[in-house]
């Protein structure tokens, strides 16, 4: 609990872990999956850092070798022998060139495999982390933004798991070629080193200063970032086509993601100028570096402290030191910064539960639920939605919920799905507070339908058996709740039958289901679960009226003895259920049975009703 509390106090500080913290943590992660996942990954690390050794042989030591025989032989050494050598240190120069290009080639390939293996492991992982967590976190405007820096932080912003070891193994191998150029110098040319030293120490500084910069405008773009996605790409989905085309949405839509992306365009002006001014003091201090490196080779060679062999080994030295030194300083800002950006993953990963988890397993039987001085507000907000609810629902009574829009009726549904905890008072299942349930099992009780239902681009059987995807899917129990919804007749006439993909997303030959089949295919997944408490929230608002009707005589069959709770603006529907609760000015005014409403001397129920009498009075007689 610690490790998520840790989360959270990252999350409302503003994300004031240290980098020294942030890259501690990322790194162990980075570490644990690549052993986890692909052990072969450290071995291509190592075949590239001994690809590279070989490069930096034929860079420092060859060259020097080579030049010392061709100084000899200009001399008037004994031609045959030091020919012999300068054959040999070319044939060797070569052979390490190909061979380092080969390693390295053969290395790079296969990480770049791996590249590709590991953002899909990270991606599951965010994806699973999105599924699983608390529906209240879905719509949290802090915890939808975090999703955001989450995702971009993992991917291109910190390259991954390889974009993090490969800078990571390139700071050991610059550890390495420092200690290198460092053994060269103390034995040709000591002075340099501070210098060497002294340079590398103001150019990191302002790498530094830079990705401080960097840092703090990449957590500002995370909700810009969202905002512009939203407009650039989820917009565009087809799901939105008919109302973008029908409205002529598409001049609007364009003109907020250009604004977004104005702003996003803007905050990297911003930070470009402000690097910019470290970017000039780096190259005032590398050209003063190279300068005095320069003057103070040139100088011993004239003396004769160094040959010409040795002043090419020391200049491929000097450069390779400072190259070193920069990129061990470099490296490990990089690296920080790079762990900076995917620790906001695993924040995300780590972000603490809304609602308490409780790990009572529900008995089995009859179930009587209770709302007890239940009030409720939603996060971020002030005012309540529902004030004082009480209520009890007896196990196999049918009550259905009726009000006007916004008087709380599916926020009444949410918290007994226990999408969201109560603010104050409590709900009871068989006398226990449903916190105290295990979430799990608690929720195996209740077989929802949402007004804001979601199908999905699979097959019609699994959306069904997807009220029930813990257990083996059975066609004969698909085919009777289809049944049961009046859906299996339309169903059976289809292409390919149960098997017809919905919707055209991957297939091409999917179907696309009206208003109305959606809505039954919805009841049929809730009543494929068979869980003892069903829950319809406007089921029937796109059927049509005979449609409707038929759901509405086939009521008692569809829940059975099951407890019902039914949510809808059509009273009609009320007449098959036990009793009604009138929501109103965020609690319940009315309660009773639809005759006792119904003649109930300026109730609003009676009003309501009497609204409503021209379109159902046929129907219900």
């Amino acid at each position: 609990m610690a490790h998520k509390k840790l989360a959270f106090d990252d999350v409302n500080k503003g994300n004031k872990t240290p980098f020294a913290k942030m890259t501690a943590k990322t790194l162990k992660f980075v570490f644990k999956t690549a052993w986890e996942e692909r052990k072969s990954v450290f071995l291509l690390y190592t075949l590239k850092l001994f690809a590279g050794a070989l490069g930096e042989i034929k860079l420092l030591l060859l060259p020097k070798l080579l030049i010392d025989e061709i100084e000899a032989i200009t001399l008037k050494a004994d031609v045959s022998l030091h020919l012999h050598n300068a054959i040999v240190y070319v044939a060797l120069t070569l052979a390490a060139e190909f061979l380092s290009n080969v390693l390295m080639n053969v290395a790079d390939s296969s990480l770049n495999y791996c590249s590709q293996y590991f953002e899909r492991i990270l991606n599951y992982k965010l994806c699973s982390k999105s599924m699983e967590m608390d529906f209240q976190h879905t719509e949290d405007p802090t915890v939808l933004n975090q999703q955001e820096k989450a995702r971009n932080g993992i991917s291109w912003y910190s390259g991954g798991i390889i974009g993090m070891l490969g800078v990571f193994f390139q700071v050991l191998y610059n550890i390495a070629l420092m200690l290198t150029s460092v053994t060269i110098f103390a034995f040709y040319c000591p002075l340099l080193l501070p210098v060497q030293i002294l340079g590398m120490g103001f150019v990191t500084y302002f790498n530094f200063r830079k990705q401080k910069i960097s840092y703090e405008s990449f957590l500002k773009l995370g909700k810009i970032n969202r905002v512009f996605g939203y407009y650039l790409f989820e917009v565009a989905s087809q799901r939105f086509g008919k109302d973008t085309r029908l409205y002529d949405g598409s001049g609007l839509m364009s003109k907020r993601a250009e604004q977004y992306g104005h702003e996003s365009v803007e905050m990297f002006k911003e930070r470009a100028t402000k690097c910019c001014k470290f970017d000039y003091r780096s190259n005032l201090s590398n050209a003063f570096r190279d300068g005095f490196s320069y003057l103070y080779l040139g100088y011993r060679t004239l003396k004769g402290f160094l040959t010409l062999g040795d002043f090419t080994m020391c200049i491929s030295a000097t450069s390779r030191l400072f190259q070193s030194l920069l990129g061990i300083g470099r490296g490990i800002q990089d690296l920080s910064e790079k762990c900076s950006y995917a620790y906001q993953f695993l924040m995300y990963l780590d972000y603490p539960d809304a609602i308490s988890k409780g790990d009572k397993p529900v008995k089995e039987g009859d179930h009587e639920i209770v709302f007890e001085n239940v009030s409720f507000k939603y996060p971020r907000s002030e005012n309540y939605v529902l004030k004082d609810i009480n209520i009890t629902i007896k196990s196999g009574e049918h009550l259905s919920i009726v009000g006007l829009n916004g008087a709380g009726k599916t926020t009444f549904i949410k918290l007994l799905c226990r999408l969201y905890d109560v603010t104050e008072g409590r709900i009871l299942i068989d006398g226990i507070d449903i916190k105290e349930y295990s979430t799990k099992e608690y929720r195996k009780l209740l077989a929802v339908v949402f007004q804001d239902f979601q199908l999905f681009a699979f097959s019609l059987k699994d959306n069904v058996a997807m009220g029930n995807a813990d257990a083996d899917l059975s066609e004969e129990k698909v085919k009777d709740a289809l049944e049961l919804s009046g859906l299996y007749e339309d169903a059976v006439k289809l292409d390919a039958g149960l098997e017809t993909r919905l919707f055209k997303s991957f297939d091409e030959n999917g179907t696309e289901l009206s208003g109305g089949q959606r809505q039954k295919v919805a009841i049929s997944r809730a009543l494929y679960r068979d869980a003892p408490i069903v829950i319809l929230d406007e089921p029937t608002a796109a059927l049509d009226p005979l449609a409707e009707y038929e759901i509405y005589k086939k009521f008692d069959t569809l829940v059975g003895g099951k407890s019902a709770i039914y949510i809808s603006h059509r009273l009609s529907s009320c007449k098959f259920c036990d009793h009604i609760a009138v929501f109103s000015d965020k609690t319940i005014k009315e309660y009773g049975t639809h005759d006792e409403l119904v003649n109930k001397e300026n109730g609003i129920y009676a009003e309501m009703f009497a609204a409503q009498a021209q379109y159902y009075v046929d129907a219900v007689s």
